[in-house]
């Protein structure tokens, strides 16, 4: 069972699932505060998105309707896509070249039941797709319980979505902010509470 696929019979609910991504997309720009150069990772279950169990319903088709959703969003804004693998490829990062120029590359290449569906999509629309072991990113989309923390620069905040769910499956968002450091004598620059900024 471990290598098959399923396909959707409604293409409605596909068409839902993307619209709820592009829906949050816009909502993480807004709460988060991401500009251009941003980079958000992304780990998605599209198992939990149809209501089945994480990593026992592969889709294929639903991966890139969250894909195309998401990225219709954040490619305009100059913001990037970092697509978390599955476990089976250690949660290592599929993103493009561009956005981490500096990277130490893998050599692996996502399919649905290594990788996951949503990080295949990635790595099939991106221009110059690479994996990468670690990323820092500025703020982040969990679908579906995947848990995405490793990938996140300190200091992650939670973002608290009204677009609660891709699909049926939870959705949980977090941007990051740079450490206050210094203790109680120390001033703090207020426009950095917000996140990261870009110049």
């Amino acid at each position: 069972m471990s290598g098959i696929t399923y396909e959707i019979d409604d293409k409605n609910i596909v068409e839902q699932i993307k619209n709820d991504a592009q829906n949050a997309a816009k909502e993480l720009i807004e709460k988060a505060h991401l500009s251009t150069g941003a980079i958000v990772v992304v780990g998605c279950s599209t198992s939990s998105t149809l209501g089945n169990d994480i990593g026992s319903h592969s889709v294929p088709e639903v991966g890139k309707a969250i894909f195309e959703g998401l990225s219709s969003v954040f490619k305009p804004l100059g913001i990037y896509i970092a697509a978390q693998c599955c476990e089976h490829l250690n949660r290592a990062i599929i993103v493009e070249r561009e956005a981490v120029p500096n990277a130490e590359i893998v050599n692996v290449v996502p399919q649905p039941k290594a990788g996951g569906s949503f990080a295949t999509a990635c790595y099939s629309a991106f221009e110059h797709p690479v994996a990468i072991e670690h990323i820092k990113a500025d703020a982040g989309l969990d679908i579906g319980g995947t848990l995405i923390g490793m990938h996140l620069k300190e200091v992650a905040v939670p973002v608290h979505m009204q677009q609660s769910h891709i699909g049926k499956a939870i959705l949980l968002a977090a941007r990051t902010r740079p450490k206050f450091i210094g203790g109680e004598r120390a001033h703090y620059d207020e426009n950095l509470k917000e996140g990261y900024p870009r110049f």
